[in-house]
């Protein structure tokens, strides 16, 4: 555990990732430093100190930070209890960014309603609730879907997520069918796109596309997360993404400080959103490091306007 000292801004991580050197090799916590080096550097020259601390460390007075920004506290959906206990913990000491109420609607995938009932395009989305066990085969048919996918509604790294159909219906359903006493799931349509083009991140700051990546899972998988194989390339998006990009972050309340927006062109053709990452985002700043210095004037501008 390394020593820190308190600053104006804490960049919140894990356990995992709170040194500031990178065993040798490790290019994935690498990708992590540079990253937050370009944003710490961005601060540094707009007069903010910073540090970089786990959000789980005992002893932490987080009242001596003016805010605390979210950056890759990547354990929250393993530690969920401690992590709400935190929240509310810390909220009430310092600003947290982004906002502590979009942290909590974030946490939990039903947000994907939310932005439906919004009239944002989302990929098609069905709940099976807590202590419900249905049959996955006649949800299939219900659904008319011949694929799908299915995954907890707090969760991330692909953490239990499954390619269902009505050749494994059964296997996964003795994985799932158990979880279900402690979690809720969300049953999606299998995207046919992800596997032949892949997966498209578009990176919003104060409600404005700045870059994008699209994320290409490996052969024979569906997963685009590194974790699981998964590549990243460098991606321009289309004005038809953009635009989508920036009313989905901005059909939130309060509007984010900083998100990322996934999307796919759906079975019907369309671009529909799969997922909103405004707790801890991965914004691949190292691919475009002016989008830098955006955040870092964004971060400043939601300080100061909690200080009026």
């Amino acid at each position: 555990m390394k020593d820190f000292i308190y600053a104006d801004i804490a960049l919140l991580t894990d356990s995992r990732f709170e040194d500031y050197t990178a065993p040798e090799g490790d290019w994935y916590y690498g990708n992590i430093l540079h990253d937050d080096k370009l944003l710490q550097d961005a601060l540094k020259k707009r007069g903010f100190s910073t540090t970089r601390i786990d959000w789980s460390r005992t002893g932490t007075n987080w009242s001596y930070f003016t805010c605390a920004v979210f950056r890759t506290t990547w354990d929250y959906f393993e530690r969920i209890i401690d992590f709400y206990q935190w929240l509310n913990l810390a909220g009430k000491h310092t600003l947290l960014c982004n906002d502590i109420r979009l942290i909590h609607w974030n946490l939990d995938k039903h947000y994907l309603a939310d932005l439906d009932h919004s009239g944002i395009p989302v990929i098609a989305s069905q709940f099976i609730e807590k202590g419900i066990k249905p049959d996955f085969k006649k949800l299939l048919n219900d659904f008319g879907w011949k694929e799908a996918v299915i995954k907890p509604c707090v969760s991330g790294a692909a953490r239990h997520t499954y390619r269902l159909n009505h050749q494994n219906f059964l296997e996964i359903q003795k994985i799932v069918h158990p979880l279900l006493t402690e979690e809720s799931f969300i049953l999606q349509p299998f995207i046919q796109d992800v596997v032949d083009t892949g997966e498209d991140t578009l990176i919003v700051i104060d409600g404005k596309v700045t870059h994008a990546v699209r994320k290409v899972a490996k052969q024979g998988d569906f997963r685009v997360q590194d974790d699981h194989g998964g590549t990243v390339h460098p991606y321009t998006p289309t004005d038809e993404q953009v635009k989508l990009a920036e009313l989905a972050i901005n059909a939130c309340k309060p509007t984010p400080v900083y998100g990322r927006v996934d999307m796919v062109r759906g079975n019907e053709g369309r671009w529909e959103v799969m997922e909103l990452e405004l707790i801890e985002p991965e914004l691949w700043l190292r691919n475009y490091p002016p989008a830098a210095e955006v955040f870092a004037d964004a971060i400043i501008r939601y300080i100061e306007n909690h200080q009026k």
